[in-house]
């Protein structure tokens, strides 16, 4: 399926905030300690860096009380630490029954330690399971599959746009407006310079975050044209690419993104300068909204994200000679795959289901801890009208019209794309030689087949 679809969205998120055992067992969580043939009791181990510890507890705990004799021991880590320990299960062929993945270049690295799961939702949910679903997000996790092979080696929980996120607090003490161009956004920050907080927050330290900025620049200058570039039927050398090198570069060169950009990190440093009102604009994705939590002690979230009231999400400004109105650039949040080294598939199959759709999924929903991969499951509780306001807008609005993914198939070009944004920034490379570097890496990877 291609992944330039009619509806989408994403995230990419990656955004689980320390590492916690979640499970009431003693010791780490060791995989493939499985459970009984029957499938219906015993040990699952969980592993990824979303959704974050405590929304997480409250799936597990919701799945073992609703199915006596199941323990899930369940960890999860921040995103770079999750990606290590990840590769290092998989070499040693220890990897947790159920693992947490992004579609396109996470879930085809380990696409060989996966189970295909369309025979566990089928048996779940029926044959036309695929209903349940937003589009966008079973077209993603097929994303790179070998030709021909059309088997869900992961499927997804939650779905998300990236996006901005602005303090509109900020925004109104300096008298300023929401950018929906290059230029407003230029002259927004040189106005609202000077002050005690940033106008442009860029945490550029983090790959996925310089890749999913690169992408709503791209796909406003030419839109889905980057795609081309990646199957081949187009070059990372035209023009086209080369200016979308060119404006990530201005956000540098221009004195858009702050100085330091490249050291700055998204989680948690960037989020947690961002919540205390220290930046007025960061590029973030719909996930922000669960800092409102409704399911919280209210009395525990800062001011700004109580029921969302200093916060407002916006498009990433248009670029001189691109679309005239800002793309929907998403995907999946987060998917779940099952290791092929499971002890026990059906129960892996049983707690990914109800993850997905079930008592877990209702839990996750509740906590707003990102839009969910199915339709028609809504929070049981909102705490204010604008955090309403904002997941209608999300789910009614923004996801139905998501075109254009956030994630690359292959993970060569992912990473080869995240340097190249990093050589740009720092200068090392020009917009034409990051273009040529990555066209080099295209090139092998269409050799390769």
């Amino acid at each position: 399926m291609s992944r330039r679809t009619k509806r989408g969205w994403i995230a990419a998120a990656a955004l689980a905030a320390g590492t916690l055992v979640l499970s009431a067992c003693a010791g780490g969580a060791a995989p493939n300690n499985g459970g009984t043939e029957s499938g219906d009791t015993g040990k699952i181990t969980f592993r990824s860096w979303s959704p974050i510890q405590q929304t997480t507890q409250q799936m597990v705990t919701a799945f073992q009380d609703a199915n006596p004799g199941t323990t899930i021991d369940s960890t999860i880590f921040n995103y770079p630490e999750y990606l290590v320990d990840l590769q290092t299960r998989a070499s040693s062929n220890t990897m947790p029954d159920i693992i947490g993945l992004q579609p396109g270049a996470l879930t085809q690295q380990y696409r060989n330690n996966l189970l295909p799961l369309n025979e566990c939702a089928e048996k779940t949910w029926g044959a036309n399971w695929k209903d349940k679903f937003y589009p966008i997000g079973l077209e993603q996790a097929q994303l790179g599959n070998p030709k021909g092979d059309d088997n869900y080696y992961a499927l997804p929980i939650l779905v998300q746009t990236v996006n901005m996120w602005a303090n509109t607090n900020l925004f109104s003490s300096a008298g300023q407006q929401i950018p929906k161009t290059w230029d407003e956004l230029a002259n927004t920050v040189k106005a609202m310079k000077g002050g005690s907080y940033t106008p442009f927050l860029l945490p550029a330290k983090d790959s996925w975050v310089r890749n999913v900025v690169f992408l709503q620049i791209a796909n406003n200058v030419d839109p889905g044209y980057v795609y081309k570039a990646e199957d081949g039927s187009a070059k990372w050398t035209d023009s086209q690419i080369v200016k979308a090198f060119d404006y990530w570069q201005k956000l540098f060169t221009d004195g858009i993104a702050q100085s330091g950009a490249l050291s700055l990190d998204s989680y948690p440093s960037g989020a947690n300068q961002f919540e205390a009102g220290k930046a007025a604009m960061i590029p973030l994705g719909a996930w922000w909204i669960q800092q409102s939590d409704p399911t919280k002690d209210q009395s525990t979230i800062p001011d700004l994200s109580k029921g969302m009231s200093g916060y407002q999400p916006f498009l990433f400004p248009t670029v001189p000679g691109g679309a005239a109105e800002s793309q929907y650039v998403g995907g999946t949040d987060v998917a779940l795959g099952i290791s092929k080294n499971t002890k026990n598939p059906t129960l892996a199959c049983k707690v990914l289901t109800d993850w997905i759709a079930g008592e877990g999924a209702q839990k996750l929903v509740n906590t707003m801890n990102d839009i969910p991969a199915v339709q028609g499951v809504t929070p049981e509780k909102f705490t204010s009208d604008k955090q309403k306001q904002i997941w209608d807008m999300f789910v009614n609005d923004w996801l139905p019209k998501v075109k254009y993914s956030r994630y690359f198939e292959s993970p060569k070009i992912d990473t080869a794309v995240g340097d190249a944004l990093s050589a740009v920034a720092t200068g090392s490379q020009t917009p034409e030689q990051a273009a040529a570097a990555v066209q080099k890496v295209q090139d092998q990877v269409l050799a390769a087949g």
